[in-house]
Parts: C-alpha cells; structure tokens; sequence
C-alpha cells in the first residue's frame, strides 16, 4: 500500500519529521503558504494561531490535489492556537480523504493540541495520532514514528 506524508513546516519541525518518514520510503509532498507572515517570531506566533484560532485555510503555492495513487495519507502539521496550522487547513478542505487510511502527526513546543484532536476524533474517527513535542531540537520524539 502507498503511502504520502503531506505537511507543512513553519520552524522546520515538519521537516525533520519529513526526513525521518521519507527514510521509511513514504512519498513526501510539502505544503507551502502563499501568505506572508511577519517577521519577528512573536507576531508571526500571535498571527498564526489567530489564523488557526478561526479555522482559516491559507492560499497554497502549486499543491497537488492528486492523492488518488496513495491508500495511506499522513497529515503532518504544527500546533497553532492547540489547532492545526491554516495551511493544512486548506489541505484538508481540498482533498477527500474519507477513503484513506489516515495518520495525524503534530508536532508542538508542549506536544499537545487538544482542539486538533477533539477535531481530528470528530471529524476523522477512524485516525491514528501522534504527538511530538519540539522534534527539531529533541531527536528523541522522532522515535514515536516507529509505527
């Protein structure tokens, strides 16, 4: 069975996360946002989780919608406001994905988001999930992938 990990990454987390499935043989497709954030760390942290705050779903730059090759689909988003990112937003808006096998991977400075979860067991019941806390800087929690 095929399998992608689609995500995105705003502090690089997702992609350490990325390199670690793509060691897997897992198809990777990166997420990038058309919308320009500020550039001080502290109003880009304020703006994002108000975006994700209010569930917006972000323009994305040349995303590729096709996931019709793939049975397995991994969903890799930062933690915002305890909610996925607004550009995985969108990505969940755009695909169907209620004939695949699913696997949410959120990564976070404490590791939790429980508004994504209560989300993702409302709205995607039959999901795995996995939380890891701060995966750039603790190699540690990459180990959680081993699934």
């Amino acid at each position: 069975m095929k399998s992608l990990f689609i995500y995105y990454s705003f502090t690089g987390s997702g992609d350490v996360v990325a390199e670690k499935i793509k060691e897997k043989g897992i198809d990777i497709r990166k997420v990038i946002s058309k919308r320009k954030m500020p550039k001080s760390f502290f109003f880009k942290v304020l703006k994002g989780g108000f975006l994700a705050g209010v569930n917006a779903k972000d323009k994305l730059d040349n995303f590729n919608t096709d996931i019709s090759g793939y049975e397995n689909i991994i969903i890799g988003s930062p933690i915002w406001n305890g909610k996925f990112s607004s550009p995985i937003n969108r990505v969940l808006h755009d695909l169907d994905l209620s004939k695949k096998n699913l696997t949410f991977i959120f990564y976070s400075g404490s590791g939790e988001g429980a508004k994504a979860l209560k989300r993702v067991n409302k709205e995607y019941p039959n999901s795995k999930v996995i939380f890891l806390k701060e995966p750039k800087k603790y190699k540690e929690e990459l180990d959680k992938l081993n699934y």
